[in-house]
């Protein structure tokens, strides 16, 4: 309902049994205006992001380099080097910020695997599998950091909710 219904050329790259349900079914205006009603909050950059990724073609969709450097993602890539990366550091004069806010992964993202995926049978497998593995890893848990100079400050802010932060870290 939010998105409306597709225009033919956008299914192209849906599956048969998606084509037929669509057609099937009688035409709906795209509703996005909604998206400015879940929450009081909610900016035009944050709207007008999620419309761009909320696209059924996935041809036309944002790809994500332009996702990440989407307006709406400045305040938030701020707030995470202001107290949460450990790529910044404070020194008596301030903070020092990375040169690079932004950087590039190696290897490229590589998603040809979605190629051989032909039911939600096969998607949900994937996925289980995917979650098993992330359980036995190596890496370390995205943690906020509550020595952070900016500490208070991010968990009053509209990015956290104090609700989930124990009163004890908040002091």
């Amino acid at each position: 309902d939010l998105l409306g219904t597709p225009p033919v050329a956008a299914l192209r790259s849906a599956c048969e049994g998606a084509r037929a349900h669509i057609l099937r079914g009688s035409h709906k205006p795209p509703s996005l205006s909604v998206l400015y009603m879940l929450s009081g909050e909610a900016t035009h950059e944050a709207v007008h992001l999620l419309c761009r990724m909320l696209v059924f073609d996935p041809a036309k969709r944002i790809s994500a380099k332009d996702a990440l450097s989407h307006p709406y993602l400045d305040e938030g890539r701020l707030r995470y080097h202001t107290c949460m990366c450990t790529c910044c550091f404070s020194v008596s004069s301030g903070r020092i910020y990375t040169s690079d806010f932004e950087p590039r992964a190696d290897p490229k993202f590589d998603g040809s695997y979605e190629k051989n995926l032909a039911s939600v049978w096969q998607v949900k497998e994937l996925v289980h599998r995917f979650i098993l593995e992330q359980q036995h890893g190596k890496r370390v848990p995205l943690c906020i950091n509550p020595q952070s100079a900016a500490f208070k400050t991010f968990i009053r802010s509209t990015a956290w909710h104090s609700s989930k932060v124990s009163k004890k870290e908040e002091r």
